[in-house]
């Protein structure tokens, strides 16, 4: 690996590990000297963010980071949790937004909300943003959205398939431009991700079972080797 270019996703994987430890490290420790350690690595993590070419600020990031310090269990860092669902109707169709802030079609997706399972958000964010109701069937996909490159920060992404059960297209008037159900054959652009799921979505519309997908266990080699505060 050493002896092949980086590339702007894995720098910033390996940014936001390092600052996720540091973040860990300063909400846990009590040493301001360590405390003083960890925020240097911080500034490092965002060097290493700024020089992945997205037009990062330092300083900014670092400000950004230093806000997201919680207080011992609290401050251990984890990804966020992104909750998205794969509708279909009785006519095969899928359910997709046109959203707002980019015009792109996906499925309707949004964060986890504290006090609502997974399964629970997923309704809820069809609901709110399709006008549409809906019954989870079986989750669909677990992955890493830095991993998978559509992400800019460490976030966990669950799919559910649902059946749409009834309810009236109406789009929601902040965050989607437009709603419908579409056919395989007729499906809007710009899709997000190039439509990358579409051939897993309509599998689950069709019948077809198939395993949730997931990310595949990394070479222990490829890690990241940066050590594990000891938080115990």
């Amino acid at each position: 690996m050493a002896d092949t270019p980086l590339t702007e996703l894995e720098l910033l994987r390996w940014a936001e590990s390092l600052a996720g430890i540091a973040q860990t490290g300063l909400a846990f420790t009590e040493s301001l000297y360590e405390q003083e350690r960890f925020e240097e690595i911080l500034h490092v993590a965002a060097e290493i963010k700024a020089h992945s070419g997205r037009g990062f600020d330092v300083d900014a990031q670092v400000s950004e980071w230093m806000k997201g310090v919680g207080d011992r269990t609290a401050g251990y860092v984890t990804p966020k949790t992104a909750i998205g669902a794969v509708v279909g109707n009785d006519d095969g169709e899928i359910l997709l937004v046109q959203r707002s802030d980019s015009g792109i079609w996906l499925y309707p997706t949004g964060w986890a909300d504290v006090g609502y399972s997974p399964a629970e958000v997923a309704v809820k964010e069809v609901k709110e943003e399709t006008g549409m109701d809906c019954e989870p069937v079986r989750l669909l996909t677990v992955i890493d959205g830095l991993r998978a490159g559509f992400t800019r920060i460490p976030l966990y992404s669950l799919v559910f398939f649902c059946h749409a059960t009834g309810g009236e297209l109406k789009p929601h008037p902040l965050e989607t431009l437009d709603v419908g159900f579409f056919g395989r054959d007729n499906l809007p652009e710009p899709l997000a991700g190039q439509g990358e799921w579409v051939e897993q979505a309509f599998a689950a519309i069709e019948g077809a079972e198939h395993p949730t997908r997931f990310d595949q266990p990394r070479p222990a080699e490829e890690w990241p080797e940066f050590p594990s505060p000891d938080v115990t």
